[in-house]
């Protein structure tokens, strides 16, 4: 399960690092939030469209990195059914009775049938 796991979690860090770079490639596209606060319009300076390309790889790599996530839980997050439950372990064995002071054993009376 260990090896899954650090494959699946490589996988998601090399989706991340892709996502950075064409994120950081686009075109920007204008508005958010500076359109919110006076910024002129996009389309006064004809900013152009992002490439196709980079859209879809955007949303392709976004879409990975959450199958992978959700896999690597799936996958991970289910106790192992091999294993029995383990019970813990008794550091200390139980206390043993002493003898009583006198070294004659103890011995039941024994009595007469009534007749």
């Amino acid at each position: 399960m260990d090896t899954i796991f650090t494959l699946l979690m490589v996988l998601v860090m090399i989706a991340s690092v892709l996502l950075v770079i064409v994120v950081m490639a686009q075109n920007p596209k204008g508005g958010g939030l500076s359109s919110t606060f006076g910024g002129a319009s996009p389309a006064q300076f004809g900013v152009q469209r992002t490439n196709d390309f980079m859209e879809k790889s955007t949303w392709t790599l976004g879409g990975t990195i959450i199958v992978l996530i959700l896999l690597s839980v799936v996958i991970t997050g289910k106790p192992s059914q091999l294993a029995p439950a383990k019970q813990p372990v008794k550091k200390e064995a139980p206390a043993q009775q002493s003898a009583p002071a006198s070294s004659a054993p103890v011995q039941a009376p024994v009595t007469a049938p009534a007749k």
